[in-house]
């Protein structure tokens, strides 16, 4: 009896958690084509803790800093891939590729402008991503390989011990019941919202909407100074959880959180995940590619005093002090009057 053919897609995506997170849908879809494949991800090491809540995935490959990585490239070259799809497109994930020897190698049109990466691959797509969404942008890669773009959810499945890391956190906290995950940091300081204006949002949300808000974040310095200076101005109770949670901890936080209030960073992306209520907040980051895109969501964009209801893949942007408290309170009014069954007060 003649063997099953097995096909090996080998996906490169070395790029950050946020880019990650909204690959899944491409992830879902290739799985969903080719239900018998073998499918490897390769991802840098500050993703590897999203990796148990990535379904569609039989095999992960982590890029490590400032190691040799002997055993990556011994799997890349070994490996038997007839696929390889790069969805990072740069010098790192062409030699990926090159090494993996896959027989059909795809790769973003744009990478051509490199003389020396665009070696690496025989197959491009064309596919803006200035001109469309991000998850969008991901999909288009799947073309070559008989899979139109539609309409995928970003699918993350958190494991038990995350849902058990969530509420020993609450717990600590001294949350019980209903309450708001604030994530006002990210790892690029210029994304940052001024401290008072936070403390504000945090005593309206706990002391007009009677919610406790959890605010997380990392442990890094230049976070933890800002997470001081919004302390420093608030009149009420502070619910510490940052430097606590990882990343499927905060993923299952924000999951069953009443309201997400953050920045342009990877918790946008798991509100997006689980449909949380949430408000995101952009600066210098335009929105039309990363906003999350479910009818419990609203975009505040610098330099506007409503949320977006129309993205333009061109937009100016503007320092985040140009986003004013008022125009935050009023996007949480406005989500509270949309959502009649939410349970917010």
């Amino acid at each position: 009896m003649a063997g099953v053919f097995l096909m090996k897609i080998l996906i490169l995506k070395l790029k950050r958690i946020g880019d990650l997170i909204l690959t899944t849908p491409a992830l879902l879809a290739l799985r969903q084509a080719f239900p018998e494949a073998h499918l490897t991800l390769c991802v840098l090491e500050n993703c590897e803790g999203l990796v148990p809540a990535l379904p569609c995935v039989d095999e992960t490959l982590v890029f490590r800093y400032l190691r040799p990585n002997a055993k990556l490239l011994a799997r890349l070259v070994t490996g038997g891939f007839d696929v390889c799809l790069d969805f990072t497109g740069n010098d790192r994930s062409a030699f990926f590729s090159l090494l993996s020897r896959a027989p059909r190698r795809i790769t973003w049109g744009w990478v051509k402008r490199s003389r020396h990466r665009q070696l690496a691959f025989n197959e491009f797509v064309d596919s803006s991503v200035r001109e469309n969404h991000t998850i969008d942008h991901h999909l288009d890669l799947l073309g070559p390989l008989g899979i139109e773009r539609r309409e995928v959810p970003v699918t993350l499945h958190l494991p038990p011990d995350a849902e058990e890391s969530a509420a020993r956190i609450l717990s600590e906290a001294g949350i019980d019941g209903r309450y708001t995950v604030v994530h006002p940091g990210t790892a690029r300081a210029e994304k940052y919202w001024v401290p008072e204006r936070w403390a504000a949002i945090i005593d309206h949300i706990q002391g007009q909407l009677g919610l406790p808000c959890l605010v997380t974040g990392s442990r890094a310095e230049f976070e933890q100074a800002h997470l001081r200076a919004i302390r420093a101005h608030l009149r009420t109770p502070w619910h510490d959880g940052s430097g606590k949670a990882d990343l499927l901890a905060l993923a299952a936080l924000i999951r069953h959180a009443t309201l997400l209030m953050s920045m342009d960073s990877a918790p946008v992306h798991f509100g997006t995940a689980f449909h949380t209520p949430q408000i995101a907040l952009f600066g210098e980051t335009n929105p039309f590619a990363w906003r999350p895109r479910h009818d419990r969501a609203l975009v505040l964009y610098a330099g506007h005093a409503e949320p977006l209801t129309h993205f333009e893949p061109r937009a100016k942007p503007c320092p985040l002090s140009d986003l004013s408290t008022e125009a935050v309170l009023g996007a949480i009014n406005s989500l509270t009057q949309r959502l009649p069954t939410a349970p917010i007060p």
